[in-house]
C-alpha cells in the first residue's frame, strides 16, 4: 500500500498533557499537508483550532479521557461543549469499572446517551483492551453494536499496552456490520499501520505517522 495512502486512515494525534499551541499548530499544518483523516486533540484546543483552520481540517477530540470513570452527565456535557467549539468526531472512554462490575447495561446506556447528544457526528468508543478479558471484549463488541456508536476503538494510548492484531480479529467476529474499527496505542511503524488497515481497521490513531512518512520519502 502506498505510504501516503496510509495517512488517509490516520487520526493524527497529540494528546500529551503538556501539549503546547505550537505542538497543536504543527500537527494541524502537517495533517492538512499530508491529508490525514483528522487531528485528534485535547478538548481545550478544539475552539482555537476551529477558529484558525475553519473547514480545512477535521477535528476529533476525546471525552472522559483517559480513565473513563467520570459520570455520564459530565461526558455528555463535554461532548456538547466540544461540538459547540467545532469538533466533528468524538472518541469517548467507557467506564471500565462498570465493565468489571458486569454492569454492561449501564455502559450501553452511557454510549447511547452520548450518541444521542452528538447526533450525526462520529462517535468512537474506546474500550481500553489492555484491562479486559476476551469475554469482556466480546460482550463490549455486542454493547457497542447495539448502542448506535460508529466505531469501536482499542485503546487510549495511555494504558499498559495498546492495539493488537489479535484484538482486531476478535472484534471482526463479534461486531455488527455497521461498526467500524479504530486501532490506537503502540502503533509505531508504517508497517504496523498497514497491517492494521489490511486487517480491517478504518482508522488508526497515531502521533508519529507523518514523521514516519517523511523519513520514508526522504530516503
Amino acid at each position: 500500500m502506498d505510504k501516503l495512502e496510509l495517512l488517509r486512515y490516520v487520526d493524527y494525534t497529540q494528546l500529551k498533557a503538556f501539549a503546547t499551541w505550537e505542538d497543536i499548530r504543527k500537527l494541524c499544518d502537517e495533517a492538512i499537508e499530508y491529508k490525514t483523516a483528522s487531528v485528534c486533540i485535547p478538548p481545550c484546543y478544539v475552539k482555537r483550532v476551529h477558529d484558525n483552520y475553519n473547514e480545512k481540517i477535521n477535528i476529533c477530540t476525546v471525552i472522559g479521557f483517559p480513565l473513563g470513570y467520570s459520570t455520564t452527565e459530565s461526558k455528555v456535557e463535554e461532548c456538547r461543549l466540544a461540538l459547540n467549539d467545532g469538533a466533528s468526531e468524538i472518541d469517548m472512554v467507557i467506564n471500565i469499572s462498570d465493565v468489571k462490575n458486569k454492569d454492561f447495561d449501564k455502559v450501553e446506556k452511557e454510549i447511547a446517551a452520548i450518541k444521542k447528544a452528538i447526533g450525526d457526528k462520529i462517535l468512537k468508543v474506546i474500550i481500553e483492551t489492555c484491562y479486559l478479558t476476551n469475554e469482556e471484549k466480546i460482550t463490549l463488541c455486542e454493547v457497542v453494536t447495539r448502542s448506535g456508536a460508529d466505531y469501536i476503538k482499542t485503546s487510549t494510548g495511555f494504558g499498559s499496552s495498546g492495539a493488537t492484531l489479535n484484538d482486531i480479529k476478535l472484534f471482526k467476529k463479534h461486531l455488527g456490520s455497521n461498526i467500524k474499527i479504530k486501532a490506537a496505542g503502540g502503533i509505531k511503524t508504517l508497517e504496523d499501520i498497514e497491517k492494521f488497515v489490511l486487517e480491517g481497521c478504518s482508522r488508526i490513531g497515531s502521533s508519529s505517522a507523518v514523521e514516519l512518512v517523511k523519513k520514508e520519502t526522504a530516503k
